[in-house]
């Protein structure tokens, strides 16, 4: 029962509980860029539309994880030239499981010709929006590895 308790403090933290809240508002950020772009551009652009919502929810990630979630605190240049680009090489990765991910969903699964309902709210999305919701939740655990294990870690003392 110890060996329980222990795995679960280790799991439930400050630090996995605050990348959750930024990783939702993340994620927020990202859909809502999503849809103005998506309405702006069209539905057959969703891979451009992904794009263009991924580079602003990276920007928004990145500052939130190394201030409050990490609490990196050096802007010394050595640590943001070595946080950067790893953490933009760690979301371009996990882009591109979305991208595919996408692609399964709405060209091969043919999620973008159909919407769905969620009862219990009576609201609907469209199978696009659907597939990226899935897809989100995939990158955020993607995410959460990556920084945690290789971008923001702590030095051993």
């Amino acid at each position: 029962m110890n060996k329980l308790k222990d795995l679960i403090k280790k799991i439930i933290n400050k630090e996995t509980i605050m990348y959750i809240i930024f990783g939702v508002l993340t994620t927020v950020v990202n859909f809502i860029a999503f849809k103005l772009f998506d309405l702006l551009l069209g539905v057959k652009l969703y891979l451009i539309t992904n794009v263009i919502a991924w580079v602003i929810a990276v920007a928004f990630a990145y500052i939130t994880n190394k201030l409050f979630v990490f609490e990196s605190k050096s802007w010394a240049p050595s640590v943001i030239r070595r946080e950067i680009p790893s953490f933009v090489a760690a979301r371009l990765f996990s882009l591109g499981v979305e991208e595919v991910g996408l692609i399964f969903f709405v060209s091969l699964l043919k999620f973008g010709e159909k919407s769905f309902m969620i009862p219990l709210i009576n609201f609907e999305i469209s199978g696009t929006m659907a597939a990226k919701l899935i897809l989100a939740v995939v990158v955020v655990i993607l995410n959460y590895f990556f920084s945690k294990l290789i971008i923001f870690r702590k030095k051993q003392k």
